[in-house]
């Protein structure tokens, strides 16, 4: 039987019964069992000896963890977070160690009340199901809540629809988190919460807890699924931010993260490896969609007989091929970012691979044919005129010569070079003083970290980046096969998470060949998941399901699936394999005509820009025909009532 434990009150004031205040949140006990302190005094005290586990930042709400396991939490009134920390001074901060009847934030009454705002604070341990009765204490005054048995007997069973009423008059972001909330077993059975553009991500201690049609039912979410050991909920594009801020109040703890980590642990090692790539390339996206769409306008209006000055065309040049020029400066920067070093010694490792006075990569792979026809080796071509800067330079170190080059739009020596120093530096840290950290450990780091990267990582890496990317690269330039296979079965790797790996492709064909052929087959399988999930709304009866399954349906026509995917094509099956048909079709069409994408990252009508440089009747052709196999197949085939 669970212990029963007695906690001194961290505020002045009158204590009354958790549920006899007007927030159905904590009143209903979803939050955890405890009390409340009306009329508090202004003060917050340490009720024990313990820890701060979090402190939000707008000074409203106190996460404490006593030396004995009593996660505590303070909520300071009834949504006083919209004051935005007004009227709030902390006087500790988040991770301090904590002495009874240590003052940790004053307030204002006052100010709270003429702000609209009740004073009224909950005090509730959030990891109540780890005791019996909880008996709160102050000059005299005691509540106790009674442990689950008890409750449940003095008030009886409480019913889910009864409790989601409360909810009915919120606005949605909040009606849909705190259902969420309540569904998925409460606070105590989350450990952590954050989110993607389309789903909020939690990871829970107990998936028995969580009643999924329940979810499923809210009005407001799009559909729920586990995946990467999470258990994801759809609430689409811009509302699931909402949603997730509103969220975390519910379990201020929360705000500190640590999804990705918590679901690191769990993932297998294929899921790591591309969660990993993603975390390093998704941040440099932004950038080379931005000069892949201009780059698709440059050359739509040059197609059509414009003249620019030679002056001006350079200027766009600038624009659009400077971010591939210095790309492993951009990988280190994010991949130092990711494995925890410091930044800009990132950025200064990625230049150096792409220094000036280092013969080009470009330049030297053209001139690399013309070498071996004429029977030379670099070495010997190196001394001669002709090939000055068309060659490596000969660095000798004795007993070897390395072939010193530069490493222009090369992805993974730059990604491996990046998690060595980010390693590395953390090693220097761990012994090397404080008065000289700021000297010796930049200089240690970049030091080894260049010598590395150009005698060892650089030679071994970009070889096998020209193998591996080389022979994808031709896998995909086989006519119609390539496209087929990779528009058939790039939504199922979606589903298993593993598609962040071809971010690194992509980039690499970019960089390369300054056109990505991968966007164009990756379309054809968007557009077509796209146009089986429309085929499933229009078919279905219920009203209430055909607009939600509609809802979910056009997110896919802007390049986002999973919304139509999790939400009504993988649920039903038949509609995801029509589907995958349906982007095998327009992937081998897309192959057979050598579309490619001037830029990534868009897909379907924003990728529309990508193709403005003489592809775009193409692309639209492909788009057709991957949509019209999906829809087609899914409307013919599949029986609503399925």
């Amino acid at each position: 039987m669970a212990k029963d434990i007695r906690i001194s009150s961290p505020l002045n004031g009158k204590l009354v019964p958790l549920n006899s205040i007007n927030d159905p949140v904590f009143a209903s006990g979803a939050m955890g069992r405890g009390v409340a302190v009306q009329d508090p005094k202004g003060k917050v005290f340490s009720p024990f000896d313990g820890e701060i586990t979090v402190f939000f930042p707008t000074g409203h709400a106190i996460g404490l963890k006593s030396d004995d396991g009593i996660e505590l939490l303070i909520h300071v009134g009834m949504d006083t977070v919209k004051m935005n920390g007004e009227g709030f001074s902390p006087k500790a901060e988040a991770g301090d160690k904590i002495k009874r009847g240590q003052l940790l934030l004053e307030f204002d009454p006052a100010a709270i009340k003429k702000a609209g705002y009740e004073t009224t604070t909950p005090v509730v341990v959030t990891n109540h199901a780890d005791f019996g009765d909880i008996t709160v204490e102050l000059d005299g005054q005691s509540v106790t809540a009674a442990a689950p048995a008890e409750e449940a007997a003095a008030a009886g069973p409480v019913d889910d629809d009864d409790v989601i009423k409360q909810f009915a008059g919120l606005p949605d972001a909040e009606r849909v988190a705190k259902s969420i909330m309540h569904y998925v077993g409460g606070p105590d059975n989350v450990r952590t919460a954050e989110h993607c553009a389309t789903r909020l991500r939690l990871i829970v201690n107990d998936k028995t807890k969580i009643q999924e049609k329940k979810i499923e039912n809210i009005e407001g979410v799009k559909g729920q699924f586990f995946a990467a050991q999470q258990y994801q909920i759809i609430c689409g594009t811009g509302f699931v931010d909402k949603v997730t801020e509103e969220f975390i109040k519910l379990k201020p703890s929360l705000a500190g993260g640590g999804g990705k980590e918590a679901a690191y642990a769990e993932m297998s090692l294929m899921q790591k490896i591309s969660r990993t790539l993603g975390d390093v390339f998704v941040p440099i996206i932004p950038v080379l969609v931005a000069t892949g769409l201009f780059m698709g306008c440059r050359g739509a209006i040059l197609s059509m007989g414009s003249e620019w000055d030679p002056n001006f065309l350079l200027m766009t040049q600038v624009l659009t091929d400077t971010a591939f020029a210095f790309l492993p400066a951009l990988v280190c920067w994010s991949t130092m970012n990711k494995f925890g070093g410091t930044a800009v010694i990132g950025i200064v490792l990625g230049l150096m691979l792409v220094f000036p006075g280092l013969p080009n990569a470009y330049v030297v792979g053209g001139a690399a044919a013309e070498i071996a026809e004429k029977g030379l080796t670099w070495v010997e071509a190196s001394a001669l005129p002709e090939y000055a800067g068309k060659t490596p330079i000969p660095l000798d170190l004795g007993f070897v010569t390395i072939p010193l080059v530069g490493y222009q739009g090369s992805v993974l020596p730059a990604l491996v070079l990046g998690i060595f120093a980010a390693k590395f530096q953390q090693f220097l840290k761990t012994f090397i003083p404080d008065m000289i950290d700021l000297i010796v450990t930049p200089f240690l780091t970049l030091t080894v970290s260049m010598a590395l990267g150009f005698l060892v990582v650089g030679p071994i890496m970009h070889g096998l980046e020209s193998l591996v990317f080389g022979a994808v690269q031709s896998f995909l330039t086989i006519p119609v096969v390539g496209g087929l296979i990779i528009g058939g079965l790039q939504q199922v790797i979606v589903i298993f998470g593993v598609h962040h790996v071809f971010s690194a492709l992509e980039i690499y064909l970019l960089s390369t060949q300054g056109s990505d052929p991968f966007n164009a087959i990756i379309t054809c399988a968007t557009i077509a998941q796209g146009g089986a999930a429309l085929a499933v709304s229009l078919k279905t009866q219920d009203p209430r399901k055909r607009a939600l399954y509609i809802s979910s349906t056009v997110p896919a026509f802007l390049g986002i699936t999973e919304p139509a995917i999790f939400g009504i094509n993988l649920r039903l099956m038949k509609p995801f394999m029509f589907g995958c048909v349906g982007g095998a079709a327009g992937g081998a069409v897309s192959s057979f005509l050598g579309l490619a994408g001037t830029g990534m990252g868009i897909t379907v009508l924003p990728g529309m820009l990508l193709y403005m440089n003489g592809q775009i009747v193409q692309y639209i052709i492909v788009n057709i025909i991957a949509f019209a196999v999906g829809f087609a197949l899914t409307y013919v085939l599949f029986k609503h009532d399925e």
